[in-house]
């Protein structure tokens, strides 16, 4: 019954990465890489997503947990430049 419940974008997304994830790691080809990508696009429910992962190990959980990294990096960059930005106004009201 799961099978027959339509596909979001979403979870067309999530296919298309954990796809781009089994190549990296050398599991599948360029071209098979395209064709599953295709597939998956072309994908209307959850069977026909699944049926283009099928063959492939499932990953650990820290590879799909691994998008909130960018996320921590990014805040990590803005707050450096916070605080560098606090210390040049800091020097140039010094400096007067």
């Amino acid at each position: 019954m799961s099978g027959e419940i339509r596909a979001s974008d979403d979870d067309r997304h999530r296919v298309v990465d954990a796809l781009q994830r089994h190549t990296e790691a050398g599991r599948l080809t360029l071209d098979e890489f395209t064709e599953r990508v295709d597939g998956a696009y072309a994908a209307r429910t959850l069977a026909e997503l699944e049926a283009v992962t099928r063959d492939l190990p499932a990953e650990p959980v820290a590879a799909v947990a691994a998008p909130d990294t960018g996320r921590r990096d990014l805040l990590v960059i803005f707050a450096v430049a916070g605080v560098a930005l606090i210390l040049l106004l800091i020097f140039m009201a010094l400096s007067r």
